[in-house]
């Protein structure tokens, strides 16, 4: 009798919808220009994949810098191919720079990442086709370690595009890498919910012609880190095919954060909700997978950078509402769960 949304992160179609919407643009952008007045800071550095984190965190630092009356071309943006870029993302991501009037700049990071694997004696530097942890995370971490350095260099703060439902699952490299930067404006907003906002952006004409077109492509393609090359089939990397659908994921995290429901309770309720789309047992597989990556990176989270809280339930920060030892063990969640 009672209806439980199945996106509890994504305002719901109706009158208030826009001003939902609205108020998340407005909490990461003023979070963003408070961080750069304190600071006393003018110029940012954003990594640029032509995915979806990327693509929102672009547009409220774009927001941002309009309302502090600073130049568009102090957003030093840099799109890095590296082993698995496909031209599709990374043609987006020059496309939208180009579009915004931002400071857009490419670097190739495959030449730096080479030396580092044959330093680290990879099979990979042999020919070998092992695409393994180590071989993802030396482009992840070449990548923010560049951003880093640009900013020491241009006097910037590195803006981080990582997002919630990312951080619950650990789907970051540590560190040197995506989980890292001066600010994220993006660390509380899931993925279901940055979807919704790119696509609302788009319906309510916020961006001009040019940059809504590439928005549509961003939202509509799969979603992807672009770290091990395509298979004899061609099929790109999936992040979905991994750790499962964020749709779920997102669901799950809702009702573990916000209200504290044991995981035998959330598969109940996913079970009602999502019964069109998964059967039983598919919902207790990912929910088994998000409760051990869950409770298993929080380390991860304990090291989070600063970034705005959007709504109920959208912090994992240990300065917020998530508070986590870091060697807790995931064994009672999963016992509830079965």
């Amino acid at each position: 009798r009672r209806l439980v949304a199945p996106f509890p992160f994504v305002p719901p179609s109706g009158p208030d919808r826009d001003e939902r919407c609205r108020e998340v643009g407005n909490i990461q952008v003023q979070g963003l220009t408070q961080r750069l007045r304190s600071s006393g800071i003018e110029r940012i550095v954003i990594g640029v994949s032509g995915g979806l984190d990327s693509t929102l965190a672009l547009l409220v630092a774009v927001d941002a810098f309009d309302r502090m009356g600073l130049s568009r071309s102090n957003i030093l943006a840099y799109t890095m191919p590296g082993f698995a870029t496909g031209e599709a993302t990374r043609s987006r991501a020059l496309e939208l720079m180009d579009a915004l009037g931002v400071t857009g700049s490419e670097i190739d990071i495959r030449p730096a990442c080479r030396q580092m694997l044959a330093d680290l004696n990879h099979p990979v530097a042999n020919g070998e086709e092992v695409y393994d942890t180590t071989f993802e995370n030396v482009q992840a971490g070449q990548r923010t370690s560049l951003l880093f350095r640009l900013a020491n260099e241009n006097g910037a703060l590195v803006l981080g595009t990582g997002d919630l439902s990312e951080l619950a699952l650990g789907w970051c490299t540590y560190g040197v890498g995506d989980q890292m930067s001066h600010y994220n404006v993006n660390g509380s907003v899931p993925k279901t919910l940055i979807r919704h906002l790119i696509r609302w952006m788009i319906d309510t004409e916020l961006h001009d012609a040019k940059t809504a077109a590439v928005l549509t492509e961003v939202v509509e393609d799969v979603i992807s880190p672009e770290l091990v090359p395509p298979g004899a089939d061609g099929a790109i990397q999936s992040t979905e095919d991994a750790v499962g659908p964020y749709e779920l994921h997102d669901f799950f995290l809702y009702y573990v954060t916000r209200y504290g429901y044991h995981p035998s309770k959330v598969a109940y309720l996913a079970r009602q909700t999502w019964s069109d789309s998964y059967d039983g047992p598919t919902i207790d597989k990912w929910l088994t997978v998000f409760l051990k990556r869950f409770m298993a990176n929080q380390f991860k989270r304990t090291a989070m950078p600063n970034g705005p809280k959007v709504g109920s339930g959208g912090s994992l920060s240990p300065r917020g509402d998530w508070r986590s030892p870091s060697d807790a063990t995931a064994r009672p969640w999963l016992d509830d769960l079965r």
